[in-house]
């Protein structure tokens, strides 16, 4: 079911990096310091969403995954993208490698 304008402010609260891109779409770009690093991301992400059976649009770019989620058969954002996407935040920190002196996220 499509959500409401303000269900997805209130989702979009707890999903750090994700913007809307539109009224149908959320995205968000990962930054990775290697080409490989970025080509794991996206074959961790595709398992990921197979197993969801829910599918992003992904694009590599060297270095940087840009993904953007909808549903497409709702015409719009449902909880499906929102749950994705937070599937996706957590692989992003298990691949992000952590700067001197901070602690890595989970």
């Amino acid at each position: 079911m499509k959500l409401s304008e303000e269900r997805i402010a209130e989702r979009l609260k707890g999903l750090e990096g994700w913007k809307r891109d539109d009224a149908k779409w959320i995205s968000a770009k990962f930054r990775f310091a290697a080409f490989m690093d970025a080509v794991d991301f996206v074959n961790e992400v595709a398992r990921t969403a197979e197993a969801m059976n829910h599918h992003p649009m992904i694009a590599i770019d060297y270095k940087m995954v840009t993904l953007r989620l909808t549903t497409w058969h709702a015409g719009g954002l449902t909880e499906a993208d929102f749950d994705a996407a937070e599937a996706y935040n957590r692989s992003y920190a298990r691949f992000r490698k952590p700067r001197d002196g901070e602690k890595p996220k989970v």
